[in-house]
């Protein structure tokens, strides 16, 4: 699996160059081509061998749909974001397959601290948005975060999971915690205010995130 895993980040650097230079064409093929060269070594390795690579697999090809939308033009945004907000869906299916034996104690704890933080980012996207006229993508961002919230949390549960390994729940943390900040980034570069090579902190971020969400997963289920 190393070797592929190489090809997948050389195609996703050759993408995040792409932003950088604003190199158009490059871009339209690099981008979903990290998703694309992704999802096979999913399916070479996991072979949807158990119900969360399923979903797991499901959640990569609904990624790279969202990839593809993101890349045309505005009209296409919610079509992107409704596509990764079903992506998120099926990972938070995926993480929940078996039912988690965490602590109540923990899942509590965890959880209000990602809504505290959820709640402070999302106010301030929203008001950008209905500051721009935006205001029929207020309900389908709010309604996005929470789900991606869940997202992050399934992901951290699997710290205090005795069903998983380090290794795996170490990975798909990472992984969760960079595509969240992806989707920060994306979004505040988007509506509230221009970052600095935002995008191309968006790019590197994301396909970091759903490259070590991957190989975790992998390592945790596809034996």
């Amino acid at each position: 699996m190393t070797p592929i895993l190489f090809l997948v980040l050389a195609v996703a650097v050759l993408n995040w160059v792409a932003v950088a230079r604003g190199w158009k064409r490059v871009e339209y093929l690099a981008k979903p081509g990290t998703l694309a060269a992704l999802f096979a070594i999913f399916a070479l390795v996991g072979r949807f061998g158990s119900p969360p690579l399923i979903f797991f697999g499901a959640g990569l090809l609904l990624s790279l749909a969202g990839d593809v939308f993101l890349m045309l033009s505005e009209r296409w945004f919610l079509a992107g974001l409704v596509s990764f907000l079903l992506a998120h869906v099926a990972y938070v299916v995926g993480f929940n397959l078996p039912l988690p034996d965490v602590s109540p104690v923990w899942s509590v704890g965890i959880a209000i601290v990602l809504a505290l933080m959820a709640g402070r980012v999302l106010k301030r996207i929203v008001l950008a948005l209905r500051e721009k006229g935006l205001h029929r993508l207020s309900a389908p961002v709010v309604l996005y975060g929470t789900v991606i919230t869940l997202m992050l949390l399934s992901a951290l549960l699997t710290l205090y999971r005795s069903d998983w390994t380090t290794a795996a729940a170490g990975l798909v943390s990472l992984g969760a915690i960079l595509f969240y900040l992806s989707d920060i980034l994306l979004a505040w570069n988007k509506f509230v205010t221009p970052i600095k090579n935002g995008r191309v902190a968006n790019m590197v971020t994301y396909h970091l995130g759903q490259i070590a969400l991957t190989v975790g997963v992998l390592i945790q289920f596809a034996q």
